[in-house]
């Protein structure tokens, strides 16, 4: 079970059109789509070359949804989930679809939480059984419950407090969210998770889990035509709940420069990183990370790497799929004999650059070109289109948004890149900025001389 996926797969369909009465279906993943009378969104996407499914299981619910004082609520339900119903006690779930020749999991983000099985056809009927029996009739006994806390808090000790770059990213998040729960780590901090109770857990899940919260996607050897009547069976009997619309607060202006840093003896150069709130679903941020520090090609690493040997690699990352703003990041790890401080100044360089010169036709065509090819890897995966249609469907975008993102890039010039540049550069937002550093520790000194006789 995975506390957090914040930096997936980009998203690419195309093309919409209506089919059958009552079903949708598009173009290059021919995902079709309808919804059960009790709410449920069903997203169906069909993959006939070889006889399995993968089947997912979306709620619109994630750990930006949690009451102050509750972090982590969200992630340690997904770990209750697997605790059994009556029906299926507990641990039963995993081990059937494992007897099955399957595997499962689940992971929870900001804006979602998801649970997923890869199984063949023939045994889809089952992990839907199961699937919809725990999505109301989760059983949680105590003694559960304290010994599972226990694995989410070893967990968060093993993923961040033991790894010197998460815990600079968790704290840099916080800084850079202030007054939004983005700010808050998916996981959740360390003692607000050695609170966490039964009642909680169970209040969350009587509150968020219910079929008009969530939407099923399978992709694999299936058609909407032979889900639907599959769904309506396992999944059309279970009662909605009252649903309240997810309510949060705007984050705060970052008027002032913050600058965080982090020393440890595990780090073995100087990494530099700049993050910048900034929109979702924003393509030419998505041309623009690409210029940046897409590849070997692109103007950081040309610059920084190649020409100034200042760093030797650079990073970009934007996200576009998020329910609220989302984050634009820059980094590099220094070269040797480089600092931090020379770093940072060619960075802060480039970006005054970029914004007095603005990208060039060439760069926008060649970045453009880099994601159009990207949906040929998404056309290969069995799981790949189901977990880019259930991060964007949960995040508040249509399937719409999707099918049409191809002719979105494709329109893309040089203005609306230059465009998005100014906006994220030049916002009024001042960025966090996070120098993670070596830290060397000297060597104690001895009286003693090796030889010498007292």
């Amino acid at each position: 079970m995975c506390p957090m996926i914040r930096n997936p797969i980009w998203i690419l369909t195309l093309l919409f059109c209506l089919c059958l009465p009552g079903i949708s279906q598009a173009g290059t993943f021919k995902s079709e789509s309808f919804t059960l009378d009790n709410g449920l969104e069903v997203v169906v996407i069909p993959n006939h070359r070889a006889p399995v499914v993968t089947h997912m299981i979306w709620y619109k619910f994630g750990a930006a949804d949690e009451i102050p004082g509750e972090s982590g609520i969200a992630h340690f339900l997904e770990h209750l989930m697997f605790k059994g119903t009556p029906k299926v006690p507990d641990g039963q779930f995993s081990k059937t679809v494992k007897k099955l020749g399957g595997n499962d999991n689940a992971f929870t983000s900001h804006d979602y939480t998801a649970y997923y099985q890869n199984v063949a056809r023939a045994d889809l009927r089952k992990v839907m059984e199961m699937e919809a029996d725990r999505m109301k009739n989760l059983n949680l006994k105590e003694d559960e419950v304290a010994s599972e806390r226990q694995v989410i808090i070893e967990e968060r000790r093993q993923r961040i407090d033991n790894q010197p770059k998460a815990r600079f990213d968790e704290q840099m998040m916080a800084s850079l969210y202030i007054n939004h729960p983005y700010g808050t780590p998916v996981i959740g901090w360390l003692h607000e998770m050695k609170e966490l109770t039964r009642e909680e857990a169970m209040a969350y899940y009587q509150k968020w889990y219910a079929p008009n919260n969530a939407i099923l996607i399978v992709a694999g050897d299936i058609t909407a035509k032979d889900l639907m009547p599959m769904a309506e069976k396992y999944y059309g009997d279970l009662p909605i709940s009252d649903i309240e619309n997810r309510q949060r607060p705007r984050p705060a202006p970052i008027v002032v420069q913050h600058r965080l840093t982090l020393e440890d003896p595990r780090i073995g150069a100087p990494l530099v990183t700049r993050m910048y709130r900034a929109p979702r679903g924003n393509d030419g941020l998505e041309i623009l990370a690409n210029i940046l520090g897409g590849d070997s090609t692109s103007r950081l690493y040309r610059s920084l790497v190649v020409d100034q040997k200042l760093a030797v690699s650079v990073d970009t990352d934007y996200d576009p799929i998020s329910l609220n703003d989302t984050t634009f990041s820059l980094s590099a790890t220094a070269a040797p004999g480089v600092s931090a401080a020379q770093l940072d100044a060619a960075m802060e360089r480039e970006i005054r650059l970029l914004l007095d010169k603005g990208v060039t036709l060439e760069e926008v065509t060649a970045a453009k070109n880099r994601k159009i090819a990207s949906l040929t890897y998404y056309l290969d995966s069995l799981q790949g289109p189901a977990l880019l249609f259930g991060r964007a469907l949960t995040s508040g975008f249509t399937i719409d948004y999707l099918e049409n993102t191809y002719d979105r890039i494709g329109k893309l010039g040089i203005d609306d890149v230059n465009r998005a540049t100014k906006s994220l550069f030049d916002s009024g937002d001042m960025p966090v900025t996070g120098l993670l550093m070596p830290k060397i520790i000297p060597v104690a000194k001895t009286d003693a001389v090796k030889g010498e006789n007292k």
